[in-house]
């Protein structure tokens, strides 16, 4: 059997990750949604304690799923990326342009919500063409 397939290096791998979020978040969090691999139980209550509530239905974590789905669907037809700068390259720009497109949620109206929206889309075209 591989070692890199190990229980013992998923287990450091999982603490190692879970150690890396909650130094990034700078606390420790309620409630943790993962995919349910084995690992992750026993790490959770070595790195954040017992008390967090471990959730591994699926359905919890669609949110962040469905995000992603418009970058997938960007980068899919050119068949992946062929190293991870070329990767972080794309991602930064599509994210900033993602987010600059981005509706405004608190809009109650479709139409003033597409007013913005043409809006940003002129202010892009002229960027654009002066570029």
């Amino acid at each position: 059997m591989d070692s890199r397939l190990s229980k013992t290096r998923d287990l450091e791998a999982a603490k190692e990750f879970f150690k890396s979020a909650v130094k990034v978040v700078g606390h420790k969090p309620e409630k943790v949604t993962t995919d349910g691999h084995a690992s992750y139980p026993k790490a959770i209550r070595k790195v954040i304690g017992k008390k967090v509530k471990h959730r591994t239905n699926h359905y919890l974590n669609n949110r962040t799923e469905q995000d992603h789905r418009g970058i997938k669907q960007r980068y899919y037809p050119m068949r992946g990326f062929k190293n991870f700068e070329s990767a972080a390259r794309f991602y930064v720009g599509f994210d900033e342009l993602r987010n600059f497109f981005k509706s405004g949620q608190n809009l109650s109206s479709p139409v003033l919500r597409r007013l913005q929206y043409r809006a940003r889309i002129e202010v892009y075209q002229s960027i654009m063409k002066a570029a």
